[in-house]
Order: C-alpha cells, then structure tokens, then sequence
C-alpha cells in the first residue's frame, strides 16, 4: 500500500471522467476492495446491497454511521479512488441531506452518489422539485472538496417511472450540480444510447449486473462513461456459499468447493498488505 492522498485520488477520479469507458466494480470488505485493486481496476465503488448483505442485513437497512465507518474502511485500505453508494443521502430535507453529505466527504471519497428513491421498502421516489433540491445541497455541501456527485434516477428500477420521466429527472439533476448521472436498471441499448445523448457532455454511469448481453465494449459505443455492477459480485459470492452449503447439508458432499479460490493466491495477496 503506497497511502495516496485523499487529492491525488479525487483529481484521478475526475480525470477517469473525462474520456473513454471505465469498470468501476464493486467491493464489499477490504478484502474484495484490495482484490480489485490487486487487479488492476482504477476505481472501485461500495454497494450499499453488498454491505448490507455481509451485515445479516436488507439492502436499505444499514444505518448511516456504519456506512460511514465502511466508507472510510475501504478508502483507508485501498490507494485507488472509492465512490460510495450513499442511498438517499439517510435523510429526505435538503439541510439533512447537506449534513450526510459532509460527513461522506470527511471520510476520504473520490465521488459519491445520491438517489431520488426514498426507501427500499416501498419504492418510493421523491417528488421532482424536492428530488432536484436535494442534489443542489449536496452539490454546496461537497463544495471545493474535489469529490464528483452522481445524481441517480430510480424510477426506472422499482417500476415507477418510464425512460422519458427518468431523462427529465437525470437533465434536471444534472442541472442542478451532478456531475454524473446514473440511472440503473436499463438494459436496452436504445434506453442507454438516450439517456446517455440527454446528459453529454456529463459523464454516465450504467449498471451491468448480469448477463444481459452487453459488455465493456459496447458500454463505450453507447457512449457510457462508466460502467458498474451494483451487488452482482457480493451476490455472486454467495451464490458460490450457498451452493456449498446446500450440497454440505442435503447431500453430504463437497463438490461445489471444487470452484473455492486457492488458499495460497489469497495468503500470498493479503501477506502483502
């Protein structure tokens, strides 16, 4: 670990942003954050899903104060910037939002995104003047920090909300001081041509999080700045344990452990840090 300061990581981050097409994956521990990292990859982004699921929790039920500490974990354990999945900012005021805002920006992040859904539970998006309020404060909240805002449309990904509706919110968030818009659950490649044509010359984030046909390439003929896949790796992790678990208790074999990662490559990895 070469302990990159907090600038040097937000001005790499802006400058990923500025041309061509990026993964930008998703960790959930220091572990999986170090891994990325020891790969190759010049960015890496929380998943709230990810966290919560390595807590024994939903996707939504993690409290504010333990995000921040697993923000801060993973940007202190790595030397490339951290993008955190920051939800609804934990508030729906502005002010509040402002206040959550800062505390992000206190912990080390190269960029952080703030979405218009109001909870995971019942799906809902918050009104578009109130919605467009809320990117403003955390737009003045970050201020001169360095850190890029992501403003992120979900009325798409819980079902409220159609490509027009979302565009209109994504032009109006970008307006509004985002710096990157991310609008997840399209897989189209018509829907992400349009929305990523609607915010240009911003940079847009789209999310990969299966096999749905498209690739890194083709993330850049569309136009795509970035590219994510959410909670895809924690879900693929324990798709892997549960697997492994199910064989252990209803069959009494050991066939799935076959696919388990080399003890040694991960001993020799982490007997680096």
């Amino acid at each position: 670990m070469r302990n990159v300061n907090v600038e040097t990581k937000r001005a790499k981050f802006r400058e990923l942003h500025e041309s061509g097409c990026f993964a930008i994956p998703n960790p959930w521990d220091i572990g999986t954050a170090r891994y990325l990292q020891h790969l190759g990859f010049k960015a890496i982004a929380t998943t709230s899903a990810g966290f919560a699921f390595s807590r024994g929790l939903s996707d939504g039920a993690v409290n504010r104060n333990d995000m921040l500490a697993h923000i801060k974990e993973l940007v202190e354990a790595t030397d490339i910037p951290v993008n955190a999945d920051y939800e609804n900012g934990y508030a729906d005021d502005p002010n509040d939002v402002a206040e959550s805002v800062r505390l992000c920006v206190a912990t080390g992040v190269a960029g952080l995104s703030i979405e218009d859904a109001t909870d995971r539970k019942e799906s809902r998006i918050y009104d578009v003047d109130l919605a467009v309020e809320r990117i403003r404060a955390a737009r003045e909240a970050i201020g001169n920090s360095g850190v890029l805002l992501v403003g992120r449309a979900e009325g798409f990904l819980v079902g409220r909300e159609n490509i027009d509706q979302v565009i209109k919110r994504l032009v109006a968030y970008s307006e509004a001081g985002a710096d990157c818009l991310y609008a997840p659950g399209f897989k189209e490649r018509d829907d992400i041509k349009a929305i990523v044509d609607a915010v240009a010359p911003k940079p847009s984030n789209i999310l990969i999080g299966g096999a749905v046909g498209l690739t890194m390439k083709d993330a850049e003929s569309l136009g795509a700045r970035r590219v994510s896949v959410g909670g895809a790796f924690a879900r693929a992790a324990w798709g892997g344990f549960i697997r492994s678990a199910k064989e252990l208790m209803e069959k009494g074999t050991f066939d799935e452990l076959a696919n388990a990662a080399s003890y040694a490559e991960l001993q020799e990895l982490f007997g680096q840090n």
